[in-house]
C-alpha cells in the first residue's frame, strides 16, 4: 500500500498546477485530492469512497496551516488520520476546518475527508497558510473537543442566531512551545488579542449551491473579509467568545472571526460559518417554503382591510376603528398566549384572530355609545406611535449596547410611541389620516413577506420577538437591504403618500370627525317618539314586528282546519 500511495504522489507530482484562484476537481485517482495553498477546490464526496488530501512544497517561513471545507447543508468529516470518527482528531459539519502545527523542516501534508450522507455531496475547500507572527484562531481552547479548534460552532432557533469561538493564541515558531494560554494576562500573553465579528449577507432568495460556495471564498481570507463583509462588533480577550443575531429565516449568512494582534499588526482568520436559520430536510417549514398557509391567509385578508384603510379609514371613521382595535388587542394577545402557552402557531393565529376581531368591535362599540373622541385618537396615535418607535430601532440605533438594557429599551420605546399623539395632540384629522396612511400601507409589506422575502417585515417583527424573548435583548439586529428590499420600501411610500393625498384632498369641507353615533340615535329615536306626523312614528315597536313576524311564519307551517258545512240545511 504504501508502494501504491508513492506512485500515486509521483504522478501528482507530474501533473501541471492549476494558475486560477479556485479548482475543480472530481473523484482523484487512488483517493487523493491535491491542494494548493490559498487556493479554492470543489469536488464531490461520496459515502463508500473517503478522500486523502495533500499539499506539497509548503515554504519553510509557514508556521500552521487551516484547512477549512465547506458544503450547503450535509455534513463533511475531516480528520487528522484515516479513522475519522476520533472526536478530538476530527470535526463533522457543513463549516469545518483544522489546524496543522508544522514541524521543522516539513514540506507537506496529509488530512482525511468522508462524508455520511448517501447522495453525493458537492465541497469547496482550501488551505491558507500562515507564519510565526500571526495569532492562531483557537489555539488556546477549552471548551470543545479539538486541542487547537479554528471553527465557529453556531446554533439558531426562531428568534436568535448564536455563534461561539474558542479564543486564540500568540503565534510561535516551528519546533517551539506554545505560549501559554492563561498564566499571564499582561500584553506579552493572548490576552492582548482582539477579535472582529464580521457578517455577510448572500442575496435575497438565493438558496442555490453554487451561490453560497462562490460567497464562501469572500469569506475566508482576511483580506477579503475586511473588504465585503460588515464588521459587527469587537471583542477583547476579557469578553465572552459569542456574539448573538437576530435569526433571518431562508435568508443566507456568513460569519467569520478576525482575531487581531495589535501589537504586531497581524491577523488570522477563523472558518467561516453560514447559516439560512432553517432546514433544508425538513418536511414541512423548510427552507423553500417562505410562510405558512395561515399565514399566508391571516395577513392576505389583513393587508385587504389596510389598503381600505390606507385610501378610505379617515371617510369610514367605524372600519378604521376596528382596524386600530383588532391591531391593538391582537398584538397583545398573542403575545400573551405565547409566552403562557405551548399551543400550535396555527391555532395561536386564529385565536389571535378571533381576539383581534372582538377588540374591533370593542372598540368601535366604544365610540358607539360614549362617543369619547380623545381616547379613539389616543389609541390611533399610539399605533402610530408603534410603528415610528419600531422604525427607529430598525435603524443601527437599535444595536447601542445601552439598549441591551430592557428597561432602557422599553421605557425609550414607549416614550417615542407616546410622543407621536402629543405631538398631534392639536391636530387630531391629520394624525388620523397619516395613521391610516402609514399603517394601512404596511400592512400590504407584511402581506409582501408571506410570499416574498423582505427585511422590511424585521421592522415590526424585532419588537415582537424582544417582547417574547428574554434573551433576545442580546441580538444584534443588522438585516440586508436589497433589491427586493428598495423596490417595496418605495411601494410602501408611494402607497402611504397617495393614501394621504387622497384623503386630505376629499375631506377638505367636511366635518373633521362624524357626531357622536349614540346621541343621534337617541335623537332621532325622540324625534319619532314625539312627533306623530311622522310616519315612522306609526311603525309598531321592534319587539312587536319581530313578533308580529314570527306568528306569520309560524301560520305558513300550520295546516288549514276543515270549516264543516258552509251553507244551511234545508228543512
Amino acid at each position: 500500500m504504501e508502494l501504491l500511495r508513492l506512485l500515486a504522489l509521483a504522478m501528482m507530482a507530474l501533473q501541471p498546477g492549476v494558475a486560477g484562484g479556485a479548482e475543480t476537481v472530481g473523484n482523484s485517482s487512488v483517493g487523493v485530492i491535491e491542494f494548493s495553498v490559498g487556493k479554492f477546490r470543489y469536488f464531490k464526496l461520496n459515502r463508500p469512497f473517503p478522500e486523502e488530501a495533500i499539499l506539497r512544497n509548503i515554504s519553510s517561513n509557514v508556521t500552521f496551516l487551516i484547512f477549512q471545507i465547506h458544503s450547503q447543508y450535509q455534513n463533511t468529516t475531516i480528520s487528522f488520520s484515516k479513522q475519522t470518527r476520533l472526536p478530538n482528531s476530527s470535526g463533522t459539519g457543513t463549516d469545518k476546518g483544522l489546524v496543522f502545527i508544522l514541524r521543522p523542516e516539513q514540506s507537506m501534508c496529509f488530512w482525511y475527508l468522508e462524508t455520511l450522507d448517501a447522495e453525493p455531496v458537492q465541497n469547496v475547500a482550501i488551505p491558507l497558510s500562515y507564519s510565526e507572527r500571526d495569532p492562531v484562531p483557537g489555539g488556546c481552547n477549552l471548551e470543545f473537543d479539538l486541542d487547537i479548534d479554528p471553527n465557529i460552532y453556531l446554533e439558531f432557533d426562531f428568534f436568535e442566531t448564536t455563534i461561539k469561538f474558542a479564543p486564540a493564541n500568540l503565534g510561535y515558531a516551528r519546533g517551539t512551545d506554545p505560549p501559554p494560554c492563561d498564566i499571564r494576562t499582561g500584553q506579552d500573553s493572548r490576552w492582548r488579542l482582539q477579535y472582529d465579528v464580521y457578517q455577510y449577507f448572500l442575496p435575497e432568495d438565493d438558496l442555490t449551491e453554487e451561490g453560497l460556495l462562490k460567497h464562501l471564498q469572500r469569506m475566508a481570507e482576511v483580506p477579503q473579509v475586511t473588504a465585503n463583509a460588515i464588521k459587527v462588533v469587537t471583542l477583547t480577550a476579557n469578553d465572552k467568545t459569542s456574539v448573538s443575531f437576530s435569526s433571518l429565516r431562508g435568508q443566507g449568512v456568513i460569519y467569520n472571526v478576525i482575531v487581531w494582534d495589535p501589537f504586531l499588526n497581524t491577523s488570522a482568520a477563523y472558518v467561516p460559518v453560514h447559516t439560512y436559520a432553517c432546514s433544508f430536510e425538513a418536511m414541512e417549514g423548510n427552507c423553500s417554503s417562505l410562510g405558512r398557509v395561515s399565514t399566508k391567509v391571516f395577513f392576505t385578508l389583513f393587508a385587504l382591510l389596510g389598503l381600505f384603510i390606507c385610501f378610505f379609514g379617515h371617510r369610514f371613521w367605524k372600519t378604521e376603528l376596528f382596524f386600530i382595535g383588532f391591531i391593538f388587542m391582537g398584538f397583545f394577545f398573542y403575545i400573551l398566549i405565547s409566552r403562557l402557552t405551548l399551543i400550535n402557531y396555527d391555532v395561536r393565529l386564529i385565536l389571535t384572530a378571533i381576539t383581534g376581531s372582538v377588540g374591533g368591535l370593542f372598540l368601535v362599540a366604544a365610540w358607539w355609545r360614549f362617543g369619547i373622541l380623545m381616547l379613539c385618537m389616543l389609541c390611533v396615535g399610539l399605533v402610530l406611535g408603534f410603528l415610528v418607535s419600531s422604525v427607529t430601532f430598525f435603524t443601527p440605533l437599535g444595536n447601542l449596547t445601552v439598549f441591551r438594557n430592557d428597561d432602557v429599551f422599553w421605557v425609550t420605546f414607549s416614550c417615542i410611541a407616546i410622543l407621536i399623539p402629543v405631538v398631534f395632540m392639536g391636530c387630531l384629522r391629520m394624525l388620523n389620516i397619516v395613521t391610516c396612511g402609514f399603517i394601512g400601507s404596511y400592512s400590504v409589506v407584511l402581506a409582501i413577506d408571506s410570499y416574498l422575502y423582505t427585511s422590511l417585515s424585521y421592522i415590526t417583527l424585532n419588537v415582537l420577538k424582544r417582547a417574547l424573548n428574554t434573551h433576545f435583548r442580546r441580538a444584534f439586529t443588522n438585516v440586508p437591504f436589497q433589491t427586493n428590499d428598495f423596490i417595496i420600501l418605495a411601494v410602501w411610500g408611494m402607497l402611504a403618500v397617495s393614501g394621504i393625498t387622497l384623503q386630505i384632498r376629499s375631506e377638505r369641507g367636511r366635518p373633521s370627525f362624524p357626531p357622536h353615533p349614540y346621541k343621534l340615535w337617541k335623537r332621532e329615536r325622540e324625534r319619532r317618539v314625539t312627533n306623530i306626523l311622522d310616519p315612522s312614528y306609526h311603525i309598531p315597536p321592534l319587539r312587536e314586528r319581530l313578533y308580529g313576524r314570527l306568528t306569520q311564519i309560524r301560520e305558513l307551517f300550520q295546516k288549514e282546519q276543515p270549516a264543516g258545512e258552509r251553507t244551511p240545511l234545508l228543512l
